[in-house]
Protein backbone atom coordinates (compact mmCIF):
# COMPACT_ATOMS: atom_id res chain seq x y z
CA UNK A 1 0.00 0.00 0.00
CA UNK A 2 1.22 3.51 -0.76
CA UNK A 3 0.23 7.03 0.26
CA UNK A 4 -1.63 7.69 -3.01
CA UNK A 5 -3.82 4.64 -2.43
CA UNK A 6 -4.56 5.79 1.11
CA UNK A 7 -5.41 9.32 -0.08
CA UNK A 8 -7.80 7.96 -2.71
CA UNK A 9 -9.34 5.61 -0.14
CA UNK A 10 -9.96 8.58 2.17
CA UNK A 11 -11.57 10.49 -0.70
CA UNK A 12 -13.98 7.62 -1.48
CA UNK A 13 -14.83 7.24 2.22
CA UNK A 14 -15.60 10.94 2.61
CA UNK A 15 -17.54 11.19 -0.67
CA UNK A 16 -19.52 7.99 -0.07
CA UNK A 17 -19.40 7.21 -3.79
CA UNK A 18 -16.80 5.97 -6.28
CA UNK A 19 -18.28 8.12 -9.06
CA UNK A 20 -18.25 11.29 -6.96
CA UNK A 21 -14.74 10.65 -5.64
CA UNK A 22 -13.41 9.92 -9.14
CA UNK A 23 -14.86 13.17 -10.46
CA UNK A 24 -13.33 15.15 -7.59
CA UNK A 25 -9.94 13.45 -8.08
CA UNK A 26 -10.05 13.85 -11.88
CA UNK A 27 -9.37 10.16 -12.48
CA UNK A 28 -11.42 7.45 -14.20
CA UNK A 29 -13.86 5.61 -11.97
CA UNK A 30 -12.67 2.12 -13.06
CA UNK A 31 -9.08 3.07 -12.19
CA UNK A 32 -10.18 4.26 -8.75
CA UNK A 33 -12.18 1.06 -8.20
CA UNK A 34 -9.11 -1.02 -9.10
CA UNK A 35 -6.98 0.90 -6.61
CA UNK A 36 -9.46 0.25 -3.82
CA UNK A 37 -9.81 -3.42 -4.82
CA UNK A 38 -5.98 -3.73 -4.69
CA UNK A 39 -5.96 -2.11 -1.26
CA UNK A 40 -8.65 -4.51 -0.03
CA UNK A 41 -6.63 -7.44 -1.40
CA UNK A 42 -3.46 -6.25 0.33
CA UNK A 43 -5.21 -5.82 3.68
CA UNK A 44 -7.30 -8.96 3.25
CA UNK A 45 -10.72 -7.58 4.26
CA UNK A 46 -13.48 -5.60 2.52
CA UNK A 47 -13.27 -1.87 3.20
CA UNK A 48 -16.62 -0.81 1.71
CA UNK A 49 -20.14 -2.14 1.48
CA UNK A 50 -21.74 -1.24 -1.86
CA UNK A 51 -25.39 -0.10 -1.89
CA UNK A 52 -27.76 1.70 -4.25
CA UNK A 53 -26.65 5.21 -3.29
CA UNK A 54 -22.91 4.53 -3.20
CA UNK A 55 -20.68 2.91 -0.61
CA UNK A 56 -20.42 2.73 3.17
CA UNK A 57 -17.37 1.86 5.23
CA UNK A 58 -17.14 -1.54 6.87
CA UNK A 59 -15.87 -1.74 10.46
CA UNK A 60 -12.42 -2.53 9.06
CA UNK A 61 -12.72 0.37 6.62
CA UNK A 62 -13.56 2.76 9.46
CA UNK A 63 -10.44 1.63 11.36
CA UNK A 64 -8.30 2.08 8.26
CA UNK A 65 -9.79 5.55 7.64
CA UNK A 66 -8.69 6.66 11.09
CA UNK A 67 -5.13 5.40 10.49
CA UNK A 68 -4.99 6.59 6.87
CA UNK A 69 -5.93 10.15 7.81
CA UNK A 70 -3.18 10.24 10.42
CA UNK A 71 -0.61 8.76 8.01
CA UNK A 72 -1.42 11.04 5.07
CA UNK A 73 -1.63 14.08 7.28
CA UNK A 74 1.79 13.33 8.76
CA UNK A 75 3.31 12.71 5.32
CA UNK A 76 1.78 15.87 3.89
CA UNK A 77 2.87 18.03 6.80
CA UNK A 78 6.35 16.63 7.40
CA UNK A 79 8.22 19.24 5.38
CA UNK A 80 6.16 22.15 6.63
CA UNK A 81 6.28 20.86 10.18
CA UNK A 82 10.08 20.95 10.17
CA UNK A 83 9.98 24.60 9.11
CA UNK A 84 6.96 25.69 11.12
CA UNK A 85 7.05 27.20 14.56
CA UNK A 86 6.04 24.85 17.32
CA UNK A 87 2.95 26.84 18.27
CA UNK A 88 1.21 26.66 14.87
CA UNK A 89 -1.98 24.55 14.88
CA UNK A 90 -2.45 22.27 11.88
CA UNK A 91 -4.96 19.56 11.07
CA UNK A 92 -8.34 18.75 9.55
CA UNK A 93 -11.90 19.11 10.82
CA UNK A 94 -15.09 18.04 9.07
CA UNK A 95 -18.41 19.18 10.55
CA UNK A 96 -22.04 18.67 9.56
CA UNK A 97 -24.73 21.32 9.82
CA UNK A 98 -28.43 21.30 8.96
CA UNK A 99 -29.43 24.05 6.47
CA UNK A 100 -31.22 26.21 9.05
CA UNK A 101 -28.23 26.15 11.38
CA UNK A 102 -25.85 26.96 8.55
CA UNK A 103 -27.92 29.99 7.61
CA UNK A 104 -28.30 31.06 11.22
CA UNK A 105 -24.70 31.07 12.49
CA UNK A 106 -22.59 29.17 9.93
CA UNK A 107 -20.64 32.11 8.51
CA UNK A 108 -19.97 33.66 11.92
CA UNK A 109 -18.87 30.29 13.33
CA UNK A 110 -16.46 29.60 10.46
CA UNK A 111 -14.98 33.08 10.78
CA UNK A 112 -14.37 32.62 14.53
CA UNK A 113 -12.83 29.18 14.09
CA UNK A 114 -10.48 30.30 11.32
CA UNK A 115 -9.37 33.26 13.39
CA UNK A 116 -8.05 30.84 16.01
CA UNK A 117 -6.98 27.98 13.68
CA UNK A 118 -6.06 29.61 10.34
CA UNK A 119 -4.02 26.60 9.17
CA UNK A 120 -6.62 23.92 9.95
CA UNK A 121 -8.39 22.52 6.87
CA UNK A 122 -12.12 22.94 7.51
CA UNK A 123 -14.80 21.00 5.62
CA UNK A 124 -18.45 21.97 6.14
CA UNK A 125 -21.09 19.46 4.99
CA UNK A 126 -24.76 20.45 4.94
CA UNK A 127 -27.58 17.91 5.11
CA UNK A 128 -30.68 16.61 6.83
CA UNK A 129 -30.32 15.14 10.29
CA UNK A 130 -30.66 11.55 9.03
CA UNK A 131 -27.77 12.14 6.60
CA UNK A 132 -25.72 13.91 9.25
CA UNK A 133 -26.11 10.96 11.63
CA UNK A 134 -24.94 8.61 8.87
CA UNK A 135 -21.93 10.82 8.12
CA UNK A 136 -20.90 10.82 11.80
CA UNK A 137 -21.24 7.03 11.91
CA UNK A 138 -19.17 6.66 8.72
CA UNK A 139 -16.59 9.18 10.01
CA UNK A 140 -17.19 11.48 7.08
CA UNK A 141 -17.68 14.26 9.64
CA UNK A 142 -16.13 14.58 13.08
CA UNK A 143 -19.26 16.08 14.62
CA UNK A 144 -22.69 17.24 13.52
CA UNK A 145 -25.51 19.46 14.74
CA UNK A 146 -28.58 17.24 14.60
CA UNK A 147 -32.31 17.71 15.20
CA UNK A 148 -34.06 15.13 17.39
CA UNK A 149 -31.19 12.65 17.61
CA UNK A 150 -32.54 9.18 18.52
CA UNK A 151 -30.79 7.48 21.45
CA UNK A 152 -28.24 5.17 19.81
CA UNK A 153 -25.30 3.53 21.58
CA UNK A 154 -22.87 4.55 18.85
CA UNK A 155 -23.27 8.29 19.54
CA UNK A 156 -22.41 10.80 22.20
CA UNK A 157 -25.25 13.32 22.19
CA UNK A 158 -25.05 16.75 23.84
CA UNK A 159 -28.47 18.46 23.80
CA UNK A 160 -28.26 22.23 23.29
CA UNK A 161 -31.80 23.61 23.19
CA UNK A 162 -35.38 22.84 22.27
CA UNK A 163 -37.81 25.00 20.32
CA UNK A 164 -41.50 24.75 19.48
CA UNK A 165 -42.73 23.51 16.13
CA UNK A 166 -45.15 25.92 14.49
CA UNK A 167 -48.01 25.42 12.06
CA UNK A 168 -47.63 27.68 9.02
CA UNK A 169 -50.48 28.53 6.66
CA UNK A 170 -50.92 30.47 3.40
CA UNK A 171 -51.50 34.24 3.66
CA UNK A 172 -55.18 35.06 4.18
CA UNK A 173 -55.97 31.86 6.08
CA UNK A 174 -58.33 32.36 9.02
CA UNK A 175 -56.38 31.23 12.07
CA UNK A 176 -57.93 30.35 15.45
CA UNK A 177 -57.08 32.92 18.10
CA UNK A 178 -56.57 30.27 20.73
CA UNK A 179 -54.05 28.36 18.62
CA UNK A 180 -54.20 24.88 17.18
CA UNK A 181 -54.88 21.66 19.04
CA UNK A 182 -52.91 18.71 17.74
CA UNK A 183 -56.21 17.04 16.75
CA UNK A 184 -56.82 19.93 14.31
CA UNK A 185 -53.91 18.68 12.20
CA UNK A 186 -55.95 15.71 10.96
CA UNK A 187 -58.14 18.07 8.91
CA UNK A 188 -55.35 20.05 7.21
CA UNK A 189 -53.60 19.28 3.88
CA UNK A 190 -50.01 19.05 5.10
CA UNK A 191 -46.67 19.43 3.34
CA UNK A 192 -44.14 17.46 5.40
CA UNK A 193 -40.74 15.87 4.82
CA UNK A 194 -40.60 12.16 4.16
CA UNK A 195 -39.40 9.65 6.72
CA UNK A 196 -36.83 9.26 8.23
CA UNK A 197 -36.56 13.08 8.38
CA UNK A 198 -36.26 14.12 12.04
CA UNK A 199 -39.13 16.66 11.90
CA UNK A 200 -41.45 14.06 10.39
CA UNK A 201 -40.57 11.55 13.10
CA UNK A 202 -41.39 14.02 15.87
CA UNK A 203 -44.68 15.09 14.26
CA UNK A 204 -45.78 11.51 13.55
CA UNK A 205 -44.95 10.48 17.11
CA UNK A 206 -47.11 13.29 18.49
CA UNK A 207 -49.96 12.31 16.15
CA UNK A 208 -49.82 8.65 17.22
CA UNK A 209 -49.80 9.65 20.88
CA UNK A 210 -53.07 11.55 20.37
CA UNK A 211 -54.72 8.99 18.14
CA UNK A 212 -54.86 10.99 14.91
CA UNK A 213 -53.80 10.28 11.35
CA UNK A 214 -52.11 13.10 9.48
CA UNK A 215 -53.34 14.15 6.05
CA UNK A 216 -50.01 14.46 4.21
CA UNK A 217 -50.63 15.81 0.70
CA UNK A 218 -46.98 16.34 -0.29
CA UNK A 219 -43.64 15.07 0.99
CA UNK A 220 -40.94 17.71 0.58
CA UNK A 221 -37.61 17.48 2.39
CA UNK A 222 -36.47 21.03 1.56
CA UNK A 223 -37.42 23.62 4.18
CA UNK A 224 -37.01 26.47 1.69
CA UNK A 225 -39.28 24.83 -0.89
CA UNK A 226 -41.85 23.93 1.76
CA UNK A 227 -42.13 27.58 2.79
CA UNK A 228 -42.55 28.61 -0.84
CA UNK A 229 -45.31 26.04 -1.36
CA UNK A 230 -47.18 27.22 1.72
CA UNK A 231 -46.82 30.83 0.58
CA UNK A 232 -48.30 29.79 -2.79
CA UNK A 233 -51.34 28.28 -1.08
CA UNK A 234 -50.56 24.62 -1.79
CA UNK A 235 -51.03 23.52 1.81
CA UNK A 236 -49.93 23.85 5.43
CA UNK A 237 -46.74 22.72 7.10
CA UNK A 238 -45.13 22.34 10.52
CA UNK A 239 -41.64 23.75 10.99
CA UNK A 240 -39.45 24.92 13.85
CA UNK A 241 -39.95 28.44 15.13
CA UNK A 242 -36.46 29.55 14.06
CA UNK A 243 -36.96 28.23 10.54
CA UNK A 244 -40.06 30.35 9.86
CA UNK A 245 -39.53 33.48 11.96
CA UNK A 246 -38.36 35.72 9.08
CA UNK A 247 -41.12 34.58 6.66
CA UNK A 248 -43.78 35.04 9.33
CA UNK A 249 -42.47 38.54 10.14
CA UNK A 250 -42.68 39.50 6.45
CA UNK A 251 -46.18 38.06 6.09
CA UNK A 252 -45.09 35.46 3.53
CA UNK A 253 -46.83 32.83 5.68
CA UNK A 254 -49.07 32.88 8.73
CA UNK A 255 -47.70 31.17 11.84
CA UNK A 256 -49.67 29.74 14.73
CA UNK A 257 -48.52 27.77 17.74
CA UNK A 258 -49.63 24.21 18.33
CA UNK A 259 -50.23 24.65 22.02
CA UNK A 260 -52.59 21.93 23.13
CA UNK A 261 -50.09 20.28 23.56
CA UNK A 262 -46.99 21.78 21.99
CA UNK A 263 -44.61 19.81 19.78
CA UNK A 264 -40.95 20.58 20.46
CA UNK A 265 -37.79 19.90 18.46
CA UNK A 266 -34.43 19.34 20.18
CA UNK A 267 -31.06 20.37 18.75
CA UNK A 268 -27.92 18.50 19.84
CA UNK A 269 -24.24 18.06 18.99
CA UNK A 270 -23.55 14.47 17.97
CA UNK A 271 -20.15 12.74 17.89
CA UNK A 272 -19.08 9.12 17.60
CA UNK A 273 -18.73 7.50 21.01
CA UNK A 274 -15.58 5.49 20.22
CA UNK A 275 -13.78 8.31 18.37
CA UNK A 276 -11.26 10.39 20.36
CA UNK A 277 -12.22 14.05 20.54
CA UNK A 278 -9.54 16.24 18.96
CA UNK A 279 -8.73 19.74 20.15
CA UNK A 280 -10.43 21.03 16.99
CA UNK A 281 -13.68 19.22 17.81
CA UNK A 282 -13.54 20.60 21.34
CA UNK A 283 -12.87 24.14 20.10
CA UNK A 284 -15.61 24.02 17.44
CA UNK A 285 -18.11 22.70 19.99
CA UNK A 286 -17.28 25.48 22.45
CA UNK A 287 -17.59 28.15 19.73
CA UNK A 288 -20.86 26.68 18.47
CA UNK A 289 -22.33 26.66 21.95
CA UNK A 290 -21.20 30.26 22.52
CA UNK A 291 -22.76 31.48 19.26
CA UNK A 292 -26.02 29.64 19.94
CA UNK A 293 -26.20 30.83 23.54
CA UNK A 294 -25.82 34.43 22.39
CA UNK A 295 -28.46 33.90 19.76
CA UNK A 296 -30.89 32.29 22.20
CA UNK A 297 -30.45 35.17 24.66
CA UNK A 298 -31.64 37.60 22.01
CA UNK A 299 -34.93 39.10 23.17
CA UNK A 300 -36.56 38.10 19.88
CA UNK A 301 -36.15 34.39 20.64
CA UNK A 302 -36.22 34.15 24.42
CA UNK A 303 -39.84 33.06 24.75
CA UNK A 304 -39.47 30.20 22.24
CA UNK A 305 -36.16 28.59 23.10
CA UNK A 306 -35.43 26.37 26.11
CA UNK A 307 -31.67 26.09 26.67
CA UNK A 308 -30.71 22.54 27.73
CA UNK A 309 -26.91 22.67 27.88
CA UNK A 310 -25.36 23.68 31.21
CA UNK A 311 -21.95 24.18 29.58
CA UNK A 312 -20.17 21.44 31.54
CA UNK A 313 -18.20 18.96 29.44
Amino acid sequence: MDVRELKNFIHVARAGSFNRAAAELYIAQPALSRQIAKLEEEIGVPLFVRHGRGVRLTAAGARLLERAEVITQMVGETGEHVRASVDEERGYLAVGLPPTMGTLIGAELVRSFRAVFPRVSLHIREGQSSSLQEWVLDRRVDLAVVYNQPPLDAFNVRPLYSEPMILIAPPGTKMPKEGFHIRDLANLPLILPGLPHSNRRVIEHAAVQHGIRLRVELEVDSVALTKQLVKAGVGYSILTSIAIRDEAARGDVLAQAINRPSIRSTVAITTLRDAPSSRFVTAWTAMLREKLAGFVQNEQWRDDIVWLDDGDS
